[in-house]
């Protein structure tokens, strides 16, 4: 895991450029930083060693000197390949993923992508064609930003080496502002900042002479639904994929641990990642204390206790959250998601006093359908079903009878279905699933009426629709878990890796395997859902190599963070003196009377003051 950037360029003071820009990539690789330079190309890596730790320096050049690479990430299929290699006649000087990495693209080009089993971000300059090529992962867990100014190409892991490029200017993306005030994500490859792209998963860039020939993607998944694969058969291949992606994952030259959070994802990858791990397996996981409703750290032990685990537990105070807000949000780059961020980073910061590489179970909810919300448009499907006879999959996945014994798993989002009942009531299933994401119901108590008159909402419904009206998807089901994985997941895995590398650790999600999703996305949609059960074909694989206690859970929290309850002492005074002061004011966006009143009152902190709250703080890190 490492940070690169890298730019091409005829200016003259490249080092002193590059060296700027791998000072704000510190955090991500504290091992070693190393520049190359050559003619109208400059790269940086900054490297965190996790395989061959004492060889594998970056920027890496070909043995001929022809091919240089920087690389972030990890080829877990790397053993195999480098064996393919060795077959063909290559020559070696190290054992790492990287110099595999490097042969793999001198010996099959463009072509080498559809080979990796990994998270990378890469980029590979041929001094003789003069070309770069960039390519990122297939669920882009690892991150890669590009922008151009004037002639010049620039690339980075993160924005804020971009940013020290000289004479980039710091602009909000209006676009990009809406969506995330709507869903607290971006739908497409925008960022924050205007004019500066995130490459695609599973796409590659192509330049000669610094100019773009080919945008490819080269790996995407489908919904062929396969009928012919009895269920038996999906979930023994589904735990062979399973068993294999972890026993690839834990492949590392320095200690391996895993989150552990008591819910399916995390519990199944800890588990099967210490069945073959040599030596102490660490297992870290977080909760508070000021309620059980914020707390699940029981289930924790379980599976602790299961697998003979080394346990840690950290418990956040408002303190921590006071001490370490403005930190987080400076290394977001630009806010997605919700307050899990914190969490997040306060359990990757336990995890690095003790491991560098981390295994999260992130990528279950969106593969699997783990989510409530689910249950709950299918509740309102069922309804729609019953009452109108209609057919709008060609068969309804369930029916008002089958879902009623799995209900009780909704009783902790009433107020959810109170939201999606009050209108709108069996409305297409398109426009029900955008009331549901959509989260700008209330931004008139927060922000001004001028401001919020910029929003396209019909804009932003259309284009909501074309990432969940994909062709392939027939069943409301695989619209929905389609719609997650490209707009949520990206989200999810932005934090996954800012928060680990924030703290100088990699963080591996060994279900984000591409063979996983491309298994499950053939599987019947009445499979996957049956009866209104969330994650039914994932919970069948595992049942038998997990705790009864944890493959019975109704109750999954997802790591809340009490913000609210924290709203009414420290956090109050500082959410105000942020949201109300006289740079928010000057900037034009919140109606700070009306924050101050709904703080004040209602003692409620909301999503919506939240995405506030972050923008806010990142205008000043970044923008002012």
């Amino acid at each position: 895991m490492c940070g690169i950037v890298g730019f091409l360029s005829e200016r003259e003071d490249k080092i002193g450029i590059l060296k700027k820009q791998l000072e704000t990539l510190y955090h991500r690789g504290p091992d070693d930083q190393r520049t190359y330079i050559d003619n109208k190309v400059a790269f940086g890596h900054s490297r965190l060693a996790i395989i061959d730790i004492n060889h594998a320096q970056q920027p890496m050049q070909s043995l001929d000197e022809r091919y240089v690479l920087v690389f972030n990430g990890e080829i877990y299929n790397y053993l195999e390949l480098r064996q393919h290699l060795v077959s063909k006649g290559i020559q070696f000087k190290t054992y790492s993923d990287t110099e595999v990495l490097l042969n793999m693209y001198i010996v099959y080009g463009k072509e080498c992508v559809n080979k990796l089993n990994g998270m990378f971000a890469f980029a590979i300059y041929d001094k003789h064609k003069k070309s770069l090529f960039l390519a990122r992962d297939h669920f882009g867990i690892k991150p890669l930003y590009y922008t151009y100014k004037g002639n010049d190409f620039i690339f980075a892991s993160e924005i804020k080496a971009i940013l020290k490029y000289p004479e980039i200017k710091k602009e909000v993306d209006q676009q990009s502002l809406n969506e995330y005030m709507t869903f607290q994500v971006m739908l497409k490859k925008h960022t924050l900042f205007k004019n500066i792209h995130s490459l695609e998963p599973g796409t590659f860039l192509y330049l000669e002479e610094g100019k773009i020939k080919e945008k490819k993607k080269y790996w995407d998944f489908n919904y062929n639904i396969d009928d012919s694969i009895s269920e038996e058969e999906y979930t023994t291949e589904l735990l062979h994929l399973l068993e294999n992606s972890l026993n690839i994952q834990t492949r590392s030259d320095v200690p391996v641990g895993a989150y552990l959070s008591g819910g399916i994802d995390s519990s199944l990858v800890s588990t099967l990642a210490s069945k073959n791990y040599f030596g102490d397996f660490h297992t870290f996981s977080g909760g508070f204390k000021e309620s059980p409703d914020f707390d699940e750290t029981q289930y924790a032990k379980i599976v602790h206790q299961s697998i003979h685990s080394v346990h840690h537990e950290i418990f956040p105070t408002s303190k921590d959250f006071l001490d370490n807000f403005e930190n987080i949000v400076y290394h977001m780059d630009y806010p997605e998601a919700g307050p899990g961020v914190f969490s997040q980073y306060m359990v990757s910061k336990l995890a690095s006093e003790h491991v560098k590489v981390v295994l999260g179970g992130q990528g279950g909810d969106e593969i699997f359908g783990g989510y409530t919300r689910y249950a709950v448009a299918y509740l309102e499907q069922a309804l729609k079903g019953a009452i109108f006879e209609t057919s709008e999959e060609g068969k309804h996945l369930v029916t008002l009878q089958s879902i009623i014994p799995n209900m009780s798993q909704m009783k902790n989002y009433v107020p959810l279905l109170k939201e999606q009942f009050k209108e709108g009531l069996f409305e297409p299933m398109d426009e029900r699933y955008y009331r549901m994401m959509n989260r700008s119901h209330n931004l008139h108590k927060i922000y001004n009426q001028g401001f919020l008159s910029t929003f396209e909402e019909g804009q932003l419904l259309d284009k909501f629709k074309q990432v969940f009206n994909h062709p392939d998807t027939k069943s409301y089901f695989n619209k929905m878990t389609h719609f997650d994985l490209k707009t949520l997941l990206p989200a999810l895995l932005h934090v996954e890796d800012r928060m680990s590398m924030a703290v100088s650790i990699e963080s591996r999600v060994p279900i984000l395997d591409y063979r996983i999703i491309e298994l499950a996305s053939k599987m019947p949609p009445s499979m996957k859902f049956s009866g209104g059960k969330t994650k039914a074909m994932l919970i069948k694989s595992v049942k038998n190599i997990l705790p009864k206690e944890i493959i019975e859970r109704k109750d999954k929290m997802g790591f809340p963070t009490p913000i609210n309850n924290w709203l009414a002492g420290d956090l109050k005074e500082y959410a105000l003196d942020i949201l109300t002061s006289q740079k928010a004011k000057q900037r034009g966006y919140l109606n700070t009377q009306a924050i101050e009143k709904q703080i004040n009152e209602s003692g409620k902190f909301s999503r919506d003051l939240w995405g506030a709250l972050n923008l806010e703080m990142w205008h000043r890190k970044y923008i002012d």
